[in-house]
């Protein structure tokens, strides 16, 4: 995981080449790495899908399998990293030695906090002019709020990168570039290096020493008595629970330190039987139960991904928690409460498909044959059923209108952007009520950019867009309480239900429906009071400002009254709809704009005419910083003034500068530009 062109997939292909798997290196500027196989990710040079593979590696004579998943760097398919993080046990967090901490290594960082992933970081294009390997350790642990241990530190003579000493073993390394770095051998530490050696290797004692009290009274008598075996136990312990977090060195593009990479991974990252037990929801009992990581527990999986494959149709990437899953077995899905039989078992490298027979616990693979299966579902044991926490994905920021340029192609649009929509989580298709437009959502312009690609080259469906558009939020800005009645009578029973809500404004920072049922118990069913629940949050997927759906609002259910014939849950859900939309009218809401976090880094003489665009945009600078002969700005900028921004970025500095943006937050609209919004929105409809 990384910011984007810190040099992931170039890792991975040294890691397969290195390992085995491959018998050439794949490279990602001639468009032939193994791991970017969509057409469009060797086109842009960029990683946009993540990818899975396994590779097996020995590492003082024991043989490892490692499934290991290259997410992309771009913000706009954080998505990927986000459900690979929540299902791997460990994380090689890759900085670029000269970018250091960039804006996407905080998103990633934060993912992976979120979700508890032990990591090890490798700084990597340590061969590049103003490569700083102590900068990047310094960054993580400031900006990143992690405890860096170096364990290797570079050999740089003449300004050049050639080799790595490793602080335990207090070896030093070099590459034979002839083999393309397969081969590599020992060479005594460089004088001019010895000082700093010591140094950094009496810290990796120090810490040590401090995580044992017997290894600590060694320490005290004698530091040299502790061994290198101390060092990584105690090291591995600390990484486990992710309060240190072990930074290697190399250049994957010039084939340096990949290997001794590879030996971290065995060496301080968790393998499944170092996992806590995943715990889970028994949705019979309501109950919480938990899964040890063993093959003779009760089967429990996750699908964390779905891919529509042209030849075999449907594939659920999932990872096995407990038990074994086998060819043909049938599979309860606890999040549908549907059974269904799993076809076949295959084993992912990229895209190619290794057909298996069984998955252990710990194992991730490829499942064919479940229909009804989206990301996040748990597959189980029918007669021991659990429901795992599931995944939450950011929301679509930016929308466009899109419709066929043939009319014979609009059934085809239809189903194409369906499978795109159940394989990515953070890409919507809905029909806009009042014109008839298909309007597509996603993370920004490249990723519907790449959905469009996609609809032309794997489902021949040309497109005609409209500009893109921001993807605005509603937000209850006042209090008020409701009363709403609901009556149907059509001839025989009839549907009947009152309910008093307070709708009242929540913390933008909690997005959804904050719902608290006041109800004295007795008066309203459980059920019932779910259905009012399900209906608020039906009613808030379309405001009554604008039609935006609504970000975040608080209901509390204060009174309800039933009919002993004629109430049921759908009767209330309804009604819970209706009291939501009569409310929300009565009050002030907001208009929430997305606001992005931007970087420009640029060279000095354009920083002020950088700073004076970005504050004509609403933008705000957050900080300046010096980076090598360059400037880092930094700014918050709403979504809306940044379409076409990276052109008018290259016009202002001659092509001179590079930005980077991901999604910050949610701010209220100043009022003069939302009721201009809101003027375009009911007033004005423009049409393809």
């Amino acid at each position: 995981m990384a910011h984007i062109d810190a040099g992931k997939t170039t890792t991975t292909e040294r890691i397969l080449f290195y390992s085995g798997v491959n018998y050439e290196i794949g490279e990602v500027d001639d468009g032939t790495a193994t791991m970017d196989w969509m057409i469009q990710e060797q086109e842009r040079g960029i990683t946009i899908t993540s990818a899975a593979t396994t590779v097996y590696w020995v590492s003082n004579d024991e043989k490892y399998q490692v499934n290991i998943i290259d997410t992309p760097g771009h913000v706009d398919f954080t998505v990927e990293v986000e459900r690979s993080l929540r299902v791997l046990d460990g994380a090689v967090a890759v900085f670029c030695a000269v970018g250091a901490v960039q804006p996407q290594s905080e998103t990633v960082w934060r993912q992976a906090n979120k979700y508890k992933v032990p990591r090890i970081c490798y700084v990597n294009k340590m061969d590049r002019q103003g490569a700083d390997f102590f900068r990047v350790v310094a960054q993580i642990a400031e900006k990143l709020g992690g405890n860096p241990v170096p364990v290797q530190v570079p050999i740089i003579e003449e300004d050049e990168f050639t080799g790595l000493v490793d602080l335990i073993e207090k070896k030093a390394y070099v590459w034979d570039q002839e083999s393309l770095g397969k081969e590599y051998s020992e060479i005594p530490v460089p004088s001019h290096m010895l000082e700093i050696v010591e140094e950094y290797r009496l810290k990796l004692i120090e810490g040590a020493a401090e995580e044992n009290h017997a290894l600590f009274e060694k320490f005290m008598d004698n530091p040299d008595t502790i061994t290198e075996s101390d060092i990584i136990s105690q090291l591995r312990k600390a990484t486990l629970e992710s309060r240190a977090f072990p930074v290697f060195c190399g250049s994957s593009f010039h084939n340096i330190g990949v290997q001794r990479l590879l030996d971290g991974v065995v060496q301080y990252l968790p393998s499944p039987l170092d996992i806590e037990a995943v715990d889970g929801i028994n949705p019979k009992t309501n109950e919480k139960e938990s899964r040890h990581c063993t093959t003779e527990g009760k089967f429990c999986a996750l699908v964390f991904k779905i891919v529509n494959d042209s030849y075999v149709g449907r594939l659920a990437f999932a990872r096995v928690y407990s038990g074994a899953l086998q060819s043909g077995m049938m599979v309860y899905n606890s999040s549908t409460e549907q059974k269904e039989r799993v076809s076949r078992l295959i084993r992912m490298h990229s895209n190619k498909q290794n057909a298996i027979d069984t998955l252990d616990a710990g194992d991730i693979g490829a499942i064919i044959g479940l229909r009804n299966v989206k990301t996040g579902d748990t597959l189980c044991d029918e007669r021991n059923p659990l429901m795992l926490e599931t995944m939450q994905f950011p929301e679509p920021v930016v929308s466009i209108a899109i419709e066929p340029k043939t009319q014979n192609d609009l059934d085809k649009l239809g189903a194409s952007l369906q499978k795109l929509a159940e394989e990515d989580p953070t890409f919507t298709v809905r029909a806009d009520d009042e014109t008839g437009q298909t309007i597509i959502s996603g993370m920004g312009e490249l990723h519907l950019d790449i959905i469009v690609d996609r609809l032309r080259r794997e489902s021949k469906v040309e497109c005609t867009l409209g500009k893109p558009q921001v993807a605005y939020r509603e937000a209850i800005a006042g209090t008020v309480i409701h009363r709403e009645s609901y009556r149907k009578q059509s001839g025989g029973r009839g549907k009947f239900a009152e309910i008093e809500i307070k709708v009242s404004p929540a913390p933008v920072s909690e997005k959804g429906l904050l719902f608290v049922n006041n109800v004295r118990s007795g008066i309203l069913s459980k059920e019932n009071a779910a259905a009012v629940e399900k209906g608020i949050k039906s009613a808030m997927e379309t405001g009554v400002m604008a039609g935006y759906p609504v970000f975040c609002a608080k209901v509390e259910l204060i009174d309800a009254v039933t009919h002993e014939a004629d109430s049921d849950t759908l009767a209330f859900e309804i009604c819970g709809s209706i009291a939501f939309k009569e409310a929300s009218r009565k009050i002030k809401n907001h208009l929430l704009e997305p606001i992005m976090k931007l970087e420009v880094v640029t060279p000095e003489e354009y920083v002020g005419d950088v700073t004076g665009d970005i504050n004509r945009r609403r933008g705000e600078i957050t900080g300046i910083e010096n980076v090598m002969n360059a400037s880092a700005v930094k700014a918050v900028i709403p979504l809306g003034e940044t379409f076409g921004y990276v052109t008018t970025l290259r016009s202002l500095t001659s092509g001179r500068s590079t930005s980077s943006m991901e999604f910050s937050h949610y701010n209220i609209t100043p009022p003069e530009l939302a009721q201009d919004i809101i003027f375009k929105m009911k007033g004005i409809k423009v049409s393809l």
